[in-house]
C-alpha cells in the first residue's frame, strides 16, 4: 500500500491494520476529535479505494445489481448501496456519488480491486466502463463543508436519515450525528496543495466520531454472515420497494415475516481500566458468550465506547462484559437495533427524504 504524502505532516503517527498508509493521529488525539467535529480540521482517508462507472447503462445496470433504488439519482446526489449474496449477506458496502458522466463508487481500503472484478463479471454486453482509480484519487473526510475543497466532488453521508424506501430498525431516539459527514474526492497529485491550509485529524478521530454516531463500517461490523437488518442499514442502503436484485428475497423475508439473528449495540465501557479491549473480544454475561466487540475507541467526551454485534434477544437491561484475555471490561449497552426487529413494518418509518 502506498503511503499518504500527508504522513510528512509534523507529529504524524502512521495507522495500522486496515488504516495503514495514513495517519492514526498527529499527536493530539482529543483535540483532533474536537476540531474534526467542529469542522475546522479534515481527515486524510487517501487509503480508501475509488472505482468509477461510465457508460450509458451505468445507473440502470447498477440499480439491477444493488439494494438501493438508483434510477432517479441525479448529478451531485449521494447515496449508499449494498451488493448482497444470494443469502442476503453483505458482500460490498458502497458510497455512491453521481456525476454528469459517471458514478463515483467509494469503498473500504482494499475493496477496489475485488469490487471491480465482481462488476466486470456482471457487465455482459451492457454499455458500462468500470475503472479502479484508487491509485489516482484520495478521499478527504470532514464534518462540515470545506471552502478550500469546494472544487472537488463530494459524497455526503445520508446517515442516519431514512431515505426513500428505507426503514429504521433502531428506535426513534437515534442520536444521529452532530454534523453531517463529507468525503471529498481529490486527485492524489493535488492532495498536499488542496489541504495545505487545513488542520488534519487522524483516523482514530474519524473512528471515535463514527462509533459515537452508531455508524457501522464494512469489515468491522460485518462478517460473512451479516445481513443489513442487523446493522440498521435498511435506513440508508436498502430500498424495500424496488425491483429484483440478488439477496432481495432474504431482505424482504426478514423484514416482513422474520427477525434478524443478531443486533448492533452501542457500548459505554468502564473507563477505570485505562486501556481499550481488542477488536474481536467476546461480549459476555458471566462465562456465556453473547457476541463480539466490532469497534472500539476513546471518545474525547464520552470516554471509552464501542459497537458490538450480539444475539438479538439479549435483554437490553443486562450489564455486559467485554472479555479480552484476562481483562474484563464492564459495558453498559444502548439499543441500536431493537430486540423485536423484524415483523414490524411501518413502526419506525421516521423522516423520509431522497438521496443527497
Amino acid at each position: 500500500m502506498a503511503l499518504s504524502p500527508l504522513l510528512t505532516r509534523p507529529g504524524a503517527v502512521a495507522g495500522a491494520g486496515i488504516d495503514e498508509g495514513v495517519a492514526a493521529h498527529y499527536g493530539e488525539l482529543a483535540k483532533e476529535q474536537r476540531t474534526l467535529l467542529n469542522g475546522t480540521a479534515v481527515a486524510d482517508m487517501s487509503h480508501f479505494d475509488v472505482v468509477t462507472l461510465a457508460g450509458e447503462d451505468r445507473i440502470s445496470w447498477l440499480n439491477t445489481l444493488s439494494s438501493q433504488a438508483l434510477t432517479d439519482l441525479r448529478p451531485g446526489q449521494s447515496t449508499q448501496t449494498l451488493l448482497l449474496s444470494v443469502q442476503g449477506r453483505i458482500d460490498f458496502d458502497i458510497r455512491v456519488l453521481a456525476a454528469p458522466e459517471m458514478l463515483w463508487l467509494l469503498v473500504e481500503p482494499g475493496q477496489g480491486a475485488p469490487l471491480t472484478a465482481w462488476l466486470q463479471r456482471m457487465r455482459f454486453m451492457l454499455r458500462v466502463e468500470i475503472t479502479d482509480v484508487s491509485a489516482d484519487f484520495a478521499l478527504v473526510g470532514a464534518c462540515a463543508p470545506q471552502p478550500a475543497l469546494e472544487a472537488y466532488p463530494v459524497w455526503i453521508d445520508p446517515w442516519p436519515q431514512i431515505i426513500g424506501g428505507g426503514y429504521a430498525y433502531s428506535a426513534p431516539e437515534h442520536p444521529g450525528v452532530e454534523r453531517p459527514w463529507f468525503e471529498y474526492i481529490v486527485p492524489v497529485t493535488e492532495l498536499q496543495d488542496a489541504v495545505a491550509s487545513l488542520d488534519l485529524a487522524g483516523m482514530l478521530a474519524v473512528e471515535a466520531l463514527r462509533i459515537a454516531a452508531w455508524r457501522p463500517r464494512f469489515g468491522f461490523e460485518t462478517d460473512d454472515k451479516t445481513i443489513p437488518h442487523e446493522l440498521d442499514l435498511v435506513r440508508t442502503a436498502v430500498h424495500l420497494d424496488k425491483g429484483c436484485y440478488k439477496g432481495q428475497e432474504t431482505v424482504a423475508r426478514v423484514h416482513n415475516v422474520g427477525r434478524p439473528p443478531r443486533r448492533l449495540v452501542f457500548l459505554q465501557l468502564d473507563g477505570s481500566m485505562h486501556t481499550l479491549p481488542a477488536l474481536g473480544s467476546a461480549i459476555c454475561v458471566g462465562e456465556k458468550v453473547l457476541g463480539t466487540l466490532t469497534s472500539v475507541a476513546s471518545h474525547f467526551e464520552a470516554g471509552p465506547i464501542g459497537l458490538a454485534l450480539i444475539k438479538r434477544n439479549i435483554d437490553p437491561e443486562l450489564e455486559l462484559e467485554v472479555v479480552d484475555g484476562a481483562e474484563r471490561y464492564a459495558a453498559k449497552q444502548e439499543v441500536i437495533v431493537s430486540t423485536d426487529a423484524g415483523q414490524t413494518a411501518g413502526r419506525f418509518t421516521g423522516f423520509i427524504r431522497p438521496p443527497r
